[in-house]
């Protein structure tokens, strides 16, 4: 590859990993090598320019890929790239790396405006090394898209990286311990140093406890703006306390957070979006 292209390569760098991992779940073996990949550089523009599709509120949709921005990069896809493959060889909680099926990086877009976080993987999040995979994780993808956003648009991690141990013999999950958090929380600001998104959302009592170093209750904080260095911070009730509480009141309220995060980041809110909950509340 020329050294005129250091764009191209650091984009191809940071993408192979992702791509390695999309291949291991798929029945049918893509055949692909560098060789190919590197080949894509020398076709015309017109088949590589990104069309941006239409939300439902006639704007453009701000779907926004690494590929799309691999001329634009600013140095955050090779910081990334570094920054994985440190967090998924992280030994430093020995007592979670026994327990762990694997790390839990996160997932979703180096250039995202928003990003969610929450508090830990759980067990289906542990095995498939994914964050918020399980039914609340398919609760947290139906607000996202509610947003006029996709999954991979946003940004998704968690303040722990590894799911908490569990005693012999529980099953479920357990809420990260002050000192798990604390020693994980270097792992996370380097991710949100590096994205900069222009919105944290936390998803839960414990995750902003995790990002703000000590305990708040959602009673106190939930919908009000707060400050993550500089970054406008929402907290709101994470997708779990939704499946618990299944009351409209209670799906209104996390649906006005999100409003206010819309309307942070100059989203267009159409009449139907902010009518959702309302005619049964």
């Amino acid at each position: 590859m020329s050294s005129e292209q250091p764009g191209f390569d650091l984009a191809l760098d940071a993408v192979l990993p992702i791509f390695h991992d999309m291949k291991k779940s798929l029945r049918t073996q893509p055949s692909a090598n560098r060789a190919s990949l590197e080949r894509l550089v020398s076709l015309p523009d017109s088949f590589v320019q990104p069309v941006a599709p239409l939300g439902m509120a006639g704007a453009p949709h701000a779907t926004v890929t690494a590929a799309a921005h691999a001329g634009k990069d600013d140095g955050r896809l090779s910081r990334l790239a570094e920054l994985k493959t440190r967090i998924l060889a992280c030994t430093r909680c020995p007592h979670l790396v026994k327990s762990r099926t694997q790390v839990v990086y996160g997932v979703g877009n180096p250039f995202a405006e928003l990003m969610f976080v929450g508090e830990a993987p759980g067990e289906e999040e542990d095995l498939k090394g994914e964050p918020f995979v399980g039914k609340a994780g398919q609760l947290l993808t139906r607000i996202i898209g509610a947003m006029e956003y996709k999954r991979e648009d946003v940004f998704i991690a968690n303040v722990l990286k590894c799911r908490p141990d569990m005693p012999a013999g529980e099953a479920g999950n357990r809420k990260p311990k002050p000192a798990e958090m604390g020693t994980c929380l270097p792992w996370l600001r380097e991710q949100i140093a590096a994205i900069k998104p222009k919105v944290l959302v936390a998803l839960g009592a414990t995750a902003v406890e995790g990002l703000l170093g000590e305990p708040r209750t959602m009673r106190d904080v939930r919908g009000q703006w707060l400050d993550y260095g500089g970054v406008p911070l929402m907290p709101t009730y994470h997708p779990a306390y939704l499946l618990r509480n299944q009351s409209i009141a209670e799906k209104r309220k996390v649906w006005e957070d999100m409003l206010r995060v819309m309307e942070k980041l100059g989203r267009p809110v159409s009449a139907k979006q902010r009518g959702y909950f309302l005619e049964k509340a």
